[in-house]
């Protein structure tokens, strides 16, 4: 029984330390987008800053912040920004939908690929 409790914990610390690290390329990732529109890459890691930050870059009103705290209306909210923030870097609909469902694999490829900020609308 013991054994099998070590496993078990084992397990969990495994799938604990991959989940940090799936966080930390995010994170990371995010960094360099932010750092690649302009804005500070430390702005990448503040929570609720962060998303105001990100609506300047998608050019969405700071409003939409207020979306974020309603149930369901959030993870629409989530999907256009994310959309968006693929578009803005000159990629289609389905990045951006990579973006939502695999942000750790596209998040850092928006950030440390070739792609370019085309900059905000006029």
């Amino acid at each position: 029984m013991e054994g099998m409790m070590n496993a078990i914990q084992a397990a969990a610390a495994a799938v604990g330390i991959f989940g940090v690290v799936l966080a930390v390329i995010v994170i990371v990732g995010f960094w360099k987008v932010f750092s690649k529109a302009g804005e500070p890459g430390w702005s990448s890691i503040i929570p609720i800053y962060s998303f105001i930050v990100l609506l300047k870059i998608i050019d969405k009103p700071i409003w939409w912040i207020i979306l974020m705290f309603i149930p369901l209306v959030n993870f629409i909210i989530a999907i256009i920004c994310c959309l968006e923030l693929a578009k803005k870097f000159g990629k289609g609909a389905g990045f951006g939908i990579g973006l939502v469902f695999l942000s750790f694999i596209f998040v850092p490829i928006l950030g440390f690929g070739k792609a370019e900020y085309q900059g905000h609308s006029n």
